[in-house]
């Protein structure tokens, strides 16, 4: 096939490369996106937009069983795996098309295929009809990240899941082992554990959730704990012995080691990057553990070559991707972008109840060295929180003493995935105190605890 020449080549076409992609398009220049299975990655296909389908089915299936507790009635309650599987693929299948339309519409060429720096400026893409090669002044690498695989504790699809397994499963886990409470394990430790399944959380640090503020994971964990869930803290597990329709785990936690059965494993032991095979180090790349160094506009530091997303590291969040590929279009369209500034990402993690969180935790600001305020307001004093049946929740607000500067916002609770928004744009525009204690809140709403933890934070908290 002849070359094809094009001022951008983005290769990978997830969260980061397609809205790269786009905006670049946008901006005029001739773009093509490579991508070797399906448009969306996969965050779209087989991660955050497939497993909010799943949680939601769990959401209802929990409250069809408190129906009483609204003064409803409800027959048998049960659920179809099959079916709620199958809706999780719908939803994925929907996304995906729709963004095999946005790149149509803003005129993206699409090339699926294996992609291999060929040299500056040169792309070769192994595909059905062989390989044929592309050219572009700019390159930007958006390969994303794969599951990480222990010594041990490698995923097989039948006893022992990563998460795509777990998105498709063969079977519903009566007894479920999961590896790792980041936001991965904990969202399908949530997941199994309301559809029925007795389900053991195993964390090798002293907490769940451990990028979380310590007060966050403490109420996060009382929870879990609550609706039957088990977790193993400061634990390892060091092997695991497959039989037939069952797993032996070996726990170590204080020196000593344990022995429990499972008939599933999920292992959420976290990422490493798709770095392989792309022609990095020959191409002068620098990798360090799995993922691409770059500076703070995601220059590789090889003349036009650029790296987003969750291959130039964390935090591994698709959002990040997306506002990483929008900054480095606008850069290579000759555009003056502002760098992202990683203290003002929120991370969101969709279990039961939701956990959601930006900039420094309490002992983050104090370790740097700040004098902090730190005001809280829990659920039970919201008259929404309490209409919707939600009352256990807390949003805990981290500010500088000194300047009243936000310098972290911490919630645990229904639907503060949606909420945290409001702290985010308050950090974008480098908020104080006293423009969120001057802030009307709509009553009644969730987000007047938002309001009231700021009040908290200076003595000043109206409903506790």
């Amino acid at each position: 096939m002849a070359s094809q020449s094009f001022d951008l080549i983005v290769i990978g076409a997830g969260p980061g490369g397609y809205v790269c992609a786009i905006r670049a398009a946008q901006l005029g220049l001739n773009v093509a996106v490579i991508e070797r299975e399906n448009l969306g990655g996969i965050c779209l296909n087989w991660g955050c937009i497939p497993t909010k389908a799943l949680l939601r089915s769990s959401e209802v299936y929990h409250l069809m069983h408190r129906a009483k507790d609204f003064g409803l009635s409800a027959g048998e309650v049960g659920f179809d795996l099959d079916g709620i599987v199958k809706r999780s693929r719908g939803v994925a299948k929907q996304m995906e098309g729709g963004v095999k339309h946005l790149l149509k519409k803003n005129k993206v060429t699409v090339v699926m295929g294996e992609a291999a720096l060929a040299g500056p400026g040169k792309v070769s893409v192994k595909g059905e009809k062989g390989t044929e090669e592309l050219t572009a002044r700019n390159i930007v690498l958006a390969t994303g990240a794969r599951a990480r695989e222990l010594p041990g504790l490698e995923a097989d699809g039948d006893l022992v899941w990563a998460y795509r397994h777990a998105l498709v499963p063969p079977r519903m886990p009566k007894k479920l082992l999961v590896i790792g409470s980041g936001a991965i394990g904990i969202e399908f430790a949530s997941f199994y554990n309301t559809m029925g399944a007795e389900t053991t959380v195993v964390e090798v640090m002293d907490r769940v959730l451990p990028v979380e503020d310590a007060e966050i994971s403490a109420f996060a964990k009382k929870q879990f704990v609550k609706q039957g869930m088990t977790i193993l803290e400061k634990t390892t597990v060091k092997k695991l012995d497959r039989g037939k329709g069952k797993v032996t785990a070996h726990l170590e936690a204080d020196g000593k080691t344990t022995t429990a059965e499972f008939d599933t494993v999920i292992s959420a032991v976290g990422i490493v990057g798709n770095v392989e095979g792309l022609g990095l180090e020959k191409a002068g790349v620098k990798i360090d553990r799995t993922h691409v160094v770059t500076d703070e506009f995601c220059r590789t530091g090889v003349d036009g070559l650029f790296a987003i997303g969750d291959i130039a590291g964390a935090p591994w969040l698709a959002h990040k991707a997306s506002h990483e590929g929008v900054m480095v279009a606008e850069l290579i369209a000759g555009g003056h972008p502002h760098p992202i500034k990683p203290g003002a990402i929120a991370g969101c993690t969709y279990c039961q109840p939701q956990v959601a969180s930006v900039g420094m935790t309490e002992a983050k600001a104090k370790e740097a060295g700040f004098e902090v305020k730190v005001g809280r307001f829990p659920f039970i004093g919201n008259g929404k929180a309490v209409a919707l049946g939600e009352p256990e929740g807390l949003v805990k607000t981290v500010f500088d003493a000194k300047t009243g500067e936000l310098l972290g916002a911490h919630m645990v609770g229904a639907e503060v995935t949606e909420l945290i928004q409001g702290y985010v744009v308050g950090r974008t525009l480098e908020t104080t105190e006293a423009e969120l204690i001057e802030t009307v809140f709509p009553h009644p709403t969730l987000s007047e605890m938002m309001h009231e933890s700021v009040l908290s934070a200076y003595g000043r908290a109206i409903h506790i």
